[in-house]
């Protein structure tokens, strides 16, 4: 299954069907009156999420979806049948945007939640609705009303409670496999994650938590390098980032000069996101020696400056990963309740969702703007393939079940 988190359609509700004109024709009655029904309502357009839906891929290739229209009346006071509504399958997590206006007409984050997105046309009446003491054999009827048209782009944010980023190799799709039941593919060598991977974290009984590994990044991803960029949208929807660290990287580079990269790139892309709460997880101390391991970790903490958060791991033989996943597990539910509890915190942490959203979603639209400038030849070129509509991956979607 290809993985597509972007797609425009172009939805088309039913016209409604026409009124009848007609009078009533029976033996002996000379006078019959009017007896023409009224046209049937046009179809709708109905987005619902599903749980089973992981993707828009099914969106890619048909891009008009059309419903039925209304019958029109007939004699005898017969309304013409309703125009059946069309229901289009979306994962979970999927916002509806009115392309031609930018309009956020929904955002889908319940499974099976409905959207009418565009409204069918209301059938027209027949001659017995103008019957009248003063008319008693109208000629009057009306035809139905066209329904709606829009033209839609749908964009999919996977739903997690914690997101992962580091540098491609960090360790992140190891940890994912180590804490939950998500088994993305690992492999020895940059960007083998192609796309988001969802885990769910058991912690104990009713405890749980969901995780999201999404491609690495690498500098300049907010300006389109590399793969990330296409996916940092995915972290919107977090309330915690495990900035994943390898204490020892494959090319020698300084793990310090990574990590101020990788928050360089978040507050280019959303300064939002750049402010979301942010723990440090020094990954791989297998590869060396139990003193050595400590001294490097400290080295980096202290060329960080960092006062946040500090966890050190191994996410290949689980070391430190317990404690890590019960942290979370607390600081989520810690979150929950003053969520709960503070109506002023609440509203910050809506404030501050709406705002992350519309920072990654300009930031989107600004980047394929200048894929479209770079391809008439107006811009500089962009080192990325995020933007081509034939670059897909034929790749599985890993989401671990509940």
């Amino acid at each position: 299954m290809k993985f597509v988190d972007e797609a425009s359609i172009r939805v088309l509700a039913g016209d409604g069907g026409n009124g009848c004109l007609s009078f009533r024709k029976e033996k002996y009655v000379e006078f019959g009156g009017p007896d023409g029904g009224n046209g049937g309502h046009g179809g709708s357009v109905i987005v619902q999420t599903d749980v089973n839906v992981n993707t828009l891929v099914d969106f890619r290739y048909e891009r008009t979806r059309l419903a039925r229209r209304g019958e029109n009346g007939t004699r005898r006071n017969c309304t013409g049948a309703a125009g059946e509504d069309i229901v289009l399958k979306v994962p979970v997590g999927t916002t509806i945007i009115d392309e031609d206006t930018d309009e956020v007409l929904g955002d889908l984050v319940r499974a099976d939640q409905t959207l009418v997105v565009v409204k069918g046309g209301v059938g027209g009446l027949g001659n017995t609705c103008f019957k009248s003491s003063t008319n008693r054999a109208p000629r009057k009827f009306t035809t139905g009303k066209e329904g709606e048209q829009r033209h839609l782009r749908l964009e999919l944010k996977v739903l997690a409670d914690v997101g992962l980023l580091g540098m491609p190799n960090a360790g992140k799709s190891t940890l994912i496999r180590a804490v939950s039941a998500a088994k993305p593919k690992v492999a020895d060598y940059p960007f083998t994650t192609l796309v988001p991977n969802l885990g769910v974290v058991d912690v104990g009984r009713y405890r749980s938590f969901v995780m999201a590994d999404i491609p690495g990044l690498i500098e300049g991803a907010a300006d389109g390098a590399g793969l990330g960029v296409r996916f940092l949208k995915h972290l919107a929807r977090t309330r915690l980032l495990l900035h994943i660290v390898d204490i020892a990287p494959w090319d020698a580079s300084d793990p310090v000069e990574a990590v101020d990269a990788i928050a360089g790139e978040l507050h280019l892309f959303s300064k939002t996101l750049a402010e979301r709460e942010r723990w440090l997880v020094l990954n791989k101390l297998d590869l060396m020696p139990e003193e050595e391991a400590e001294k490097r970790c400290q080295e980096i903490v202290d060329g960080l400056d960092w006062q946040g958060q500090v966890y050190r791991i191994s996410a290949v033989n689980g070391l430190g990963t317990q404690e890590l996943v019960y942290d979370v597990m607390n600081h989520l539910e810690e979150l929950n309740l003053r969520m709960e509890e503070d109506e002023e915190f609440a509203q910050k942490e809506r404030d501050a969702q709406m705002a992350l959203e519309e920072e990654a979603r300009l930031k989107m639209k600004e980047l394929v703007e200048r894929r479209k400038l770079q391809k008439q030849g107006l811009a500089d070129d962009l080192d990325d393939d995020d933007f081509d509509d034939d670059d897909d991956h034929d790749v599985d979607v890993v989401v671990a079940p509940y």
